[in-house]
């Protein structure tokens, strides 16, 4: 038996690809969208995957079983609450079945969702199981958070997810390696605590878990909720797409490549360009109108919390791999409407004699000056709400950066905005899509730890939520 772990940083999101070496048959559990790297893994064990295991449907990106299920012929495995809208086998608690020599256990464990199962493994001829697969259940040593499901059944969810974590805590061997879906970057963890470990073992979360810490399923409701943070806008999306069945992509989409003109055109009919150049540069120079998510791990995550669900959108991104990995970014969140790349970048655009735009900055120094001179000048902190709360410049806006579409109207228009996060780059998207507006903007270099470690004043006075039950905006990949 071999177990392998595909890891994406941006999601936090865990897969793996389990092979039977005896029978050459291998499992999947919870793909993602992009199934070549599965396919590649089976290619290269010499192995055919015929079982593809879901332990719920997912809230944080979109499913790849049925993409790899059609180019493999693969059977889907979920529990029988998913209740999906296409061919799969249903399975319920305590059932078994088998994938070549090795054996799989289902468990009921709700909470994350309602429908959520937990597989056990064992080797052939083995009676105790080798290793759990858990899902967004057990975590490393945190919990998957109950809330994604609506407000109505989070206390429900809560207290099942209590009595799952204590049924696979108390009865499964403390030996049993475990294999959570959610890691590092996931907003579906309870909290922002899950570190870069990737996996576990049953007895080190006997001594770290939530559930095995509270002194009983009260204490354990109340620290898992207190905790919870809001979610991308994109979430409120996925349980349907995944329930109903996504579309099969067959290959990854590749963008039209258009003129400036034609770009010009679609900016004009309100169709936003996303630029993913580093800050500097776009900054520098970019084409009016633009917005900034920098390509990184996180890019994908950025867009579906600022942009409409599968809005139509073009990019501007100045090489092939780079268009490629932001397309796969997106198709992984549901985003498919990708209605094309600027041909030629900024150089085409220029060339073109069409105008460019600005965006100015302002380190920190200068914002202090300003600042403590009274000249007419808005700060903006798009920091999350426990980072504002840690401390903050005195007299600042906050606005996290998840809020900006619904509260521009919150923005004063008759002086500039100084934008600011910890680093610069939550500002550098913020500013950009205030910009966007027609509003002066300058954009900080650094951030909230500079003012601080400058020795600035600073200010811990709360101000009330904007939006949703647990605050605003959470971002994993930036500081």
């Amino acid at each position: 038996m071999k177990i392998e772990q595909f890891f994406l940083e941006g999601l936090g999101h865990q897969s793996y690809f389990v092979t039977d070496e005896q029978s050459g048959s291998a499992a999947v559990i919870d793909p993602r969208r992009d199934v070549d790297i599965y396919l590649q893994a089976a290619h290269r064990a010499g192995t055919r995957i015929t079982h593809i295991l879901e332990t719920h449907i997912h809230n944080d990106y979109v499913t790849g079983a049925r993409e790899l299920a059609v180019q493999t012929n693969a059977n889907i495995v979920a529990g029988a609450l998913s209740e999906l809208a296409y061919e799969h086998q249903p399975v319920r608690d305590d059932e078994r079945f088998s994938v070549g020599h090795l054996t799989f256990g289902v468990l009921a464990t709700p909470g994350h969702t309602a429908e959520h199962v937990s597989y056990t493994l064992y080797e052939s001829g083995h009676t105790t199981p080798d290793a759990l697969f858990s899902g967004g259940s057990l975590l490393v040593g945190n919990a998957g958070r109950t809330d994604l499901m609506g407000e109505a059944m989070t206390l429900t969810l809560t207290q099942q997810q209590y009595q799952s974590l204590r049924r696979l805590l108390d009865t499964l061997p403390g030996q049993v390696r475990v294999y959570p879906t959610h890691g590092a970057g996931s907003f579906c963890a309870s909290s922002s605590g899950v570190g870069p470990v990737r996996s576990t073992t049953i007895a080190q979360e006997r001594l770290a878990n939530p559930a095995a810490l509270a002194k009983d399923e009260a204490e354990f409701v109340q620290q898992q909720i207190a905790g919870y943070i809001a979610y991308p806008t994109y979430y409120k999306y996925m349980h349907d797409t995944n329930k109903n069945g996504p579309r099969i992509l067959g290959t990854l989409p590749t963008p039209p490549a258009l003129s400036p003109s034609m770009v010009q055109a679609h900016i004009r009919g309100g169709m936003p360009l996303v630029d993913s150049r580093n800050r500097e540069a776009f900054a520098h120079e970019h084409i009016p109108g633009s917005i900034n998510v920098e390509l990184d791990s996180s890019f994908g995550t950025y867009v579906g919390w600022i942009l409409p669900f599968n809005t139509p959108l073009m990019l501007l991104i100045e090489d092939e791999q780079g268009c490629r990995e932001a397309v796969v970014q997106l198709i992984r969140i549901g985003y498919e409407r990708i209605d094309g790349y600027v041909d030629g970048g900024i150089e085409s655009w220029k060339a073109a004699a069409l105008p460019t735009s600005q965006l100015p900055s302002i380190d920190i120094e200068t914002l202090y000056k300003r600042w403590s001179q009274r000249e007419p000048l808005t700060i903006v902190d798009v920091r999350r709400p426990d980072e504002w709360n840690d401390g903050h410049i005195p007299d600042a806006l906050h606005l996290p950066l998840g809020d900006i579409p619904l509260h521009l109207d919150l923005l004063p228009t008759d002086q500039p905005l100084a934008v600011m996060c910890r680093s610069g780059h939550r500002a550098e998207i913020a500013a950009s899509m205030i910009a966007a507006t027609g509003r002066e903007v300058l954009a900080v270099r650094g951030g909230m730890p500079d003012w601080i470690n400058s020795g600035f004043p600073i200010s811990v006075e709360k101000t009330p939520e904007l939006a949703g039950p647990y605050g605003h905006d959470h971002t994993h990949a930036h500081p």
